[in-house]
């Protein structure tokens, strides 16, 4: 019966440890959602075979209306052929009363049918209700269940969010702490101290160049006058040989 295999698995579903089964899990989250997927499909199912009994029970119910009305039907119709079979009788018309009494006859025993009738659909009724009461609180668990998992599912993931922002940003700052970006900057600062000495020192040596150039110019300029000095030195002293002869 489709009704009993539902309660089976929502008594197998009711019965299972989630905390249980997620730390035994390799995924939980994936676990999670299966299990999210179980409990809806069989939500689904329990939600048909609840609407199939509560539609059963309703037509028992009516059945059974039915047959209570028919019982009263033909209690009465019992009575109003005794009554006319009483009044044959006491007119002295034994024909009439033989054919009420028979008539009544059959009126009881359609009513005593009738009555078996309701009494069946009264047990079926009570175990129609236990078992959609059954099917119901089964129904009300698992989707209390469900809400149970999504809300397990949702936290699992947020906190997976969460541990793995937590692990990027550890790991961010133990990078920053391997590579720190300071020696690179103290390594450019070397090189721009580098290329302002290299600067400074070109200019000094330009400079250097300027004044060797001077240099060279003034020391020109004094063997040129020393020159003269010389050809003056020498040119008095051949005069003053000249006057002494």
């Amino acid at each position: 019966m489709a009704q009993t295999t539902i309660l089976g698995r929502i008594g197998q579903l009711m019965r299972a440890n989630i905390n249980a089964m997620l730390d035994g899990a390799e995924d939980p989250e994936r676990m999670l959602d299966q299990l999210v997927r179980d409990f809806t499909n069989n939500i689904a199912e329990a939600e048909e075979a609840v609407a199939q009994t509560v539609g059963n029970l309703r037509l028992l119910e009516e059945d059974h209306q039915e047959a209570k009305q028919a019982l009263t039907d033909w209690g009465s119709k019992a009575q109003a052929a005794a009554r006319k079979a009483d009044e044959s009788r006491s007119s002295g018309s034994a024909a009439d009363a033989t054919r009420f009494d028979e008539l009544a006859k059959i009126a009881i025993r359609r009513q005593i049918s009738f009555e078996g009738q309701v009494k069946t659909f009264e047990s079926q009724i009570a175990q129609q209700t236990e078992l959609t009461d059954s099917l119901k609180d089964g129904l009300n668990k698992l989707r209390a269940k469900r809400e149970e998992l999504v809300q397990k599912r949702d936290e699992l993931v947020s906190r997976a969010k969460m541990a793995s922002a937590q692990r990027q940003v550890q790991e961010a700052v133990r990078d920053v702490s391997v590579m720190d970006p300071t020696s690179e900057l103290n390594r450019f600062e070397e090189h721009v101290r580098r290329e302002e000495a290299m600067a400074r020192g070109m200019t000094e040596v330009a400079a250097s160049s300027l004044e060797e150039e001077f240099a060279s110019l003034e020391d020109a300029d004094t063997e040129a006058e020393v020159e003269s000095r010389l050809s003056q030195l020498r040119t008095g002293a051949a005069a003053g040989a000249g006057s002494g002869t």
